[in-house]
């Protein structure tokens, strides 16, 4: 009898236990099932753009909707390479690389000094004056437009790389993340180092800049990205052909080879441009998914 009621209950256990994981495993199933629908979905635009700039003009007319073409030909990318007047594609990809390195920079430099400033720093007003700032950054960009501009103009900058570089270098979404993730270092480094006589610069540079490594990759990426991405602003303050970055350049693109109706080389041009962000996105996955956890590489 003392067996009869050791032994029910675990039997009842592992009954529990199979149906317990029985339904993990469905669940898991389905959630994998949703998600590659979703793969799906995003890939097959990609795919087939990617596709299109391998066809001729007369396969993209004519064949209708193929996701392979009939025949691979490279021609669309040798025209597309060869155009050095009117659609200086390569051209566009240096100023973007350029815009986008040097606006990076700067914007680690700037929000590091300001997250050190409202995170380590104890001034009057520090707490109004951050969340006054993050209240206005929530405001659409779009509205900061015509103010903007008679800015750039005013200093003479429309037509140049420094109205690409020099708005946003204080997005507060950055500054935003290395404030929060400075508030995760123990404040005691800070005072161990005061009672040694170093200074608030020194210990920004010496403690601080090498603990906050992480997330100022992550903001980095995220700033290249956005500054190579954009496409509203280089379309306002460029008007050089020869001085704009590519997305600017991919909107001259629809009127020099639309007209034309030649979409395979349209394709090839904007598969180029996506090639240095696809690339940083490849070898910088790892820094991506630290962005999710403000505490990565604080350790207590």
């Amino acid at each position: 009898m003392a067996n009869t009621v050791v032994t029910e209950p675990r039997i009842n256990n592992e009954k529990g236990s199979r149906k317990w994981s029985s339904n993990i495993s469905i669940s898991k199933y389905i959630a994998y099932l949703f998600l590659i629908f979703l793969c799906v979905i995003f890939a097959i635009p990609v795919i087939f753009g990617i596709t299109t700039s391998f066809r001729s003009q007369t396969e993209v007319v004519s064949a209708g909707f193929r996701l392979l073409p009939v025949n691979w030909i490279f021609d669309n990318y040798v025209n597309i390479l060869e155009n050095t007047s009117t659609a200086p594609i390569m051209l566009w990809l240096r100023n973007s690389l350029y815009i986008a390195t040097f606006h990076t920079l700067l914007v680690v430099v700037v929000i590091s000094i300001t997250g050190y400033g409202y995170s380590r720093m104890n001034f009057r007003g520090r707490d109004t004056l951050f969340f006054t700032l993050m209240g206005i950054s929530f405001f659409p960009g779009v509205v900061n437009l015509i103010p903007s501009y008679k800015i750039i103009d005013a200093l003479g900058w429309v037509n140049t790389s420094w109205a690409m570089i020099i708005p946003g270098l204080a997005g507060m979404g950055n500054i935003f993340l290395v404030r929060q993730f400075m508030n995760n270092i123990p404040k005691e480094l800070d005072e161990s180092a005061r009672v040694d006589g170093a200074s608030d610069f020194r210990i920004y540079f010496s403690i601080i800049l090498a603990l906050v490594k992480p997330v100022l990759i992550v903001c980095a990426l995220f700033s290249f990205t956005g500054s190579w991405n954009d496409f509203l602003w280089p379309v306002i303050v460029y008007t050089d052909v020869d001085k704009m970055p590519v997305t600017a350049g991919l909107l001259l693109l629809q009127d020099i080879y639309g007209n034309y109706r030649m979409i395979g080389q349209l394709m090839g041009s904007a598969i180029l441009a996506i090639i240095p962000t696809l690339l940083l996105f490849l070898f910088a996955q790892k820094y991506f998914v630290q962005s999710i956890n403000l505490n990565s590489g604080i350790k207590g």
